[in-house]
């Protein structure tokens, strides 16, 4: 396939995401039903973002034109080599942009996904081959990535201590754990707060760019703050989350320790912000 076969392929896939008919989600549907099953952490609402983002911000082709014009020449790599990508399963699809970048790219992409997020990725690659039976070719899903000439690897801390180990004579492109920080002055608006909301409890706050931190002046008055999490507030019905935020309010119970609540959400004395 060359570059713009490849382009409409993620174009279909695109549309097959978010179709203009939403008559026709019925299909895809079900998976992510099978997917929210399969994982309890993907809820109904999560696992819509996921995809609904990766069709609107990915797969529209005059974005991904925009973006493949920034690289000149992509697609035609000259000598074709094989790109192991081992996937983490904090969220739905977290593997997919390293995908789409191992496959616009020319190379073969060679994929260990997360036993956590392998329903909607099996799929999605799934309904590729079912309409352009090339893209097989392309790309493959392995236990094992042996003998790759370059690797793509994200994961915990823990772990990336052994992808350093096993592939350090390649190249490669490791990520430990992470997350985002937030500074506020005091003098944020309702919206900016409520968007910060979303930044910090986006996937109950698994997600790598989720803030878990905020850093604020002394005197603060954290009681907007608060009020702006209810948003999500929903959470704490969920059994994983309110199993955790009670673990975490009996340690801070237990060690004496400073905090505020909305009923939903912890803050910390430091103050931090987590999502339990």
């Amino acid at each position: 396939m060359d570059i713009s076969q490849k382009v409409a392929a993620l174009v279909r896939l695109g549309q097959y995401i978010n179709p203009a008919d939403k008559a026709g989600k019925e299909e895809l549907e079900a998976v992510k039903q099978r997917a929210s099953e399969h994982n309890g952490w993907f809820t109904p609402e999560f696992i819509d973002v996921a995809p609904d983002n990766i069709a609107k911000y990915y797969l529209d082709g005059t974005a991904l034109q925009a973006w493949l014009d920034k690289y000149p020449g992509a697609g035609s790599p000259g000598q074709v080599k094989s790109v192991g990508i081992v996937s983490a399963g904090n969220i739905p699809l977290v593997g997919f942009h390293d995908w789409l970048c191992g496959f616009l790219s020319g190379h073969r992409v060679r994929m260990k996904l997360s036993s956590k997020d392998d329903v909607l990725m099996k799929h999605l690659l799934a309904k590729l081959a079912e309409w352009y039976p090339e893209t097989a070719e392309i790309t493959s899903l392995e236990d094992m990535l042996k003998n790759c000439d370059a690797y793509i690897a994200t994961g915990s801390n823990n772990s990336a201590r052994y992808f350093q180990y096993y592939f350090a004579k390649y190249p490669n492109i490791i990520r430990k754990n992470r997350t985002s920080v937030a500074v506020l002055t005091g003098t944020e608006t309702a919206e900016e707060l409520e968007a910060l909301s979303t930044d910090a409890l986006l996937y109950f706050g698994l997600g790598c760019r989720n803030v878990t931190k905020i850093f604020v002046p002394e005197n603060y008055d954290f009681e907007p703050l608060l009020n702006a999490f209810k948003k999500y507030s929903h959470l704490i019905d969920h059994n994983k989350y309110k199993n955790n935020y009670d673990y975490n309010l009996a340690l801070l119970l237990l060690n004496n320790s400073y905090y505020m609540t909305n009923g939903s959400l912890l803050l910390h004395e430091n103050p931090s912000l987590f999502s339990p």
